[in-house]
C-alpha cells in the first residue's frame, strides 16, 4: 500500500508543477448521508487549463483521503486541435484513469479504475473578456479491461458541458461541468455527474492584490455513481464541500 501511495504522488508531483490552481475541499457526504459513512473526507484537486494557437490542453488530478492517509487518486488529460480560425469548432480526445490505494471508501477499491479513452467534437465558446465561458463535447468512449475488477472492455458515448461565469466585479466565480456517460454495469446504464462549484475571489477585495485565495463550495450532484459503504453505485446524492482553492 505504501508503495502504490508513493507512486501516486510521484505521478502527482509534475502536475502540481505546472498546476494554474490548486484546491481543497471537505467533503460532507459522511455528515448527510448514513450510507457513506466510509467516503473519503477530504480531496484536493489539481487543475490546470492551457490554450494556445492549436488549441489548449486540459487536466486535473483528485487526489482523496482518510484519517490514516490517501485512498486514490484519479485523473484526466485532454487535448483540443481547433478546426476552424474563430476556434469555435475542435476535435476532442481524453484519457482518465487512475489509482487505487486500498479499500477506503467502500469495499468496492481493487487496484485501479477501468481506464477509459475519449474522442469526439467540441464546441467552444468564449466572451470577449472571458468572463463568461461554455463548452460542449459528444464523445465516443472505450472502456479497457480491468482484471482487478471482473469488469470487461465496452464501447460507449459521454455528453459533457463546461462552463464558467465571473461576475461582482471579478469578486464571484460560478463554473463547473455536467457529464451523462453510458455504463452497462449500473440501473438505466447511464450515470449523471455534475459538480457546480461558488467561489468568492479574495483577491478583487481593497488591499488583498495578489492575495489569489478564493473560499466557496462545490456540490456533487449525482445519479448512479457515488459507491456506498456496500459498494453499489445505484443512488442520486447531492454532496456539498467546504472548499479553498488558491490560483497560481
Amino acid at each position: 500500500m505504501k508503495k502504490k501511495t508513493l507512486l501516486s504522488l510521484l505521478f502527482a508531483l509534475p502536475l502540481a508543477a505546472a498546476a494554474q490552481n490548486l484546491q481543497f475541499h471537505y467533503d460532507l457526504g459522511r455528515m448527510m448521508y448514513d450510507d457513506l459513512s466510509t467516503r473519503p473526507r477530504v480531496t484536493t484537486t489539481i487543475d490546470c487549463f492551457k490554450a494556445d494557437k492549436w488549441g489548449s490542453t486540459y487536466f486535473f488530478c483528485d487526489l482523496n483521503y482518510m484519517s490514516d492517509g490517501l485512498t486514490d487518486a484519479y485523473w484526466e488529460v485532454s487535448r483540443e486541435i481547433n478546426f476552424t480560425r474563430n476556434k469555435r469548432f475542435a476535435a476532442h480526445v481524453e484519457y482518465n484513469g487512475g489509482e487505487l490505494t486500498g479499500k477506503g471508501g467502500g469495499s468496492y477499491y481493487g487496484n485501479r479504475y477501468q481506464h477509459a479513452v475519449l474522442l469526439g467534437p467540441a464546441w467552444n465558446w468564449a466572451s470577449a473578456d472571458y468572463s463568461k465561458t461554455f463548452s460542449v463535447q459528444a464523445m465516443y468512449k472505450y472502456y479497457f479491461k480491468n482484471k482487478h475488477r471482473g469488469l470487461h472492455p465496452y464501447n460507449g458515448f459521454q455528453l459533457t458541458e463546461v462552463w464558467g461565469l465571473t461576475f461582482a466585479s471579478k469578486l464571484c466565480t460560478f463554473s463547473g461541468f455536467c457529464d451523462l456517460w453510458y455504463d452497462p454495469n449500473v440501473n438505466g446504464k447511464l450515470i449523471l455527474l455534475s459538480e457546480p462549484q461558488f467561489w468568492f475571489n479574495l483577491n478583487t477585495i481593497k488591499g488583498l492584490d495578489g492575495f489569489n485565495l478564493s473560499l466557496g463550495s462545490e456540490v456533487e450532484i449525482s445519479n448512479n455513481f457515488v459507491f456506498d459503504n456496500e459498494g453499489h453505485n445505484n443512488a442520486f446524492y447531492v454532496i456539498p464541500t467546504i472548499a479553498a482553492k488558491w490560483t497560481f
